[in-house]
């Protein structure tokens, strides 16, 4: 049962909270990929009010983790560092549901399959999300079946881009669209708010494992902060930013 799934490994009164956290992490990131698959399908099939609804409730999801970063603060840094230690080896930066997420918001790094072992469900999960369209090739085939005059995304595979690549034909097609098309200008908008969420989100982490930890490497065995900060500012649209000096 769920509730037999927290299992401190010391007397630290804190420990508890930060399991708690954490598994809630997991069931979110569990349910945001739920709401992708839909998005996905709306966009393909040109379902314009489903896409919409589906990305108002990703956006509402990732301000409740957030908001779950101010619960994690109210442990002070020694509060963590008493049973630290007793994670060993464990750290959020193992998480293979959020490898997925970012793989679906089209920042495929395959150096992530390697967290996986080969033949694992996890690796299967893995690698099929990076055979699948992104959320952003399911928007420019939304485009397409709209009528408008795009190029076609990067085919998915290991010879695809591992990171977004602008496009100026698309750039200009999209300004194009801000200035005469108000329900598509709206979707577009959306995509921006979930790009600027992830963002948020990845900057209160970044701070809370500052405030926590300082300098400190992580659980996991990354650099900690540092790491976490160059992954700051990777947009996962990036059409949808340069177009903005163009309006």
């Amino acid at each position: 049962p769920l509730l037999a799934l927290q299992t401190p490994r010391s007397d630290e009164h804190d420990e508890m909270l930060f399991i708690v956290v954490h598994q809630v992490y997991e069931l979110w990131f569990k349910q945001i990929l739920h709401e992708i698959g839909l998005l996905k399908r709306a966009l393909l099939g040109g379902e314009r009010p489903v896409a919409d609804k589906t990305l108002r409730r990703i956006l509402t999801i990732l301000k409740t983790l957030v908001a779950q970063i101010d619960v994690l603060e109210t442990m002070s840094p020694v509060d963590f560092l008493s049973f630290r230690e007793r994670l060993t080896s464990a750290s959020g930066f193992q998480s293979v549901q959020f490898r997925e997420l970012e793989y679906e918001l089209g920042l495929r790094e395959r150096r992530w399959l390697r967290m996986a072992p080969e033949g694992s469900e996890q690796r299967r999960r893995l690698e099929a999300r990076l055979a699948e369209p992104s959320v952003w090739d399911a928007f420019v085939r939304f485009l397409q079946r709209a009528g408008y005059r795009v190029p076609d995304p990067p085919a998915p595979g290991p010879e695809a881009p591992e990171h977004p690549q602008p496009s100026e034909p698309l750039q200009g097609v999209l300004v194009e669209i801000y200035r005469t098309d108000p329900d598509t200008t709206s979707l577009c908008e959306r995509l921006v708010d979930l790009d600027e969420g992830l963002q948020e989100w990845r900057y209160r982490h970044v701070k809370m494992v500052e405030r926590t930890i300082g300098r400190k490497r992580g659980t996991g065995g990354s650099s900690g902060a540092a790491y976490l900060r160059r992954t700051l500012f990777q947009p996962l649209f990036p059409d949808l930013w340069a177009i903005r000096t163009e309006l």
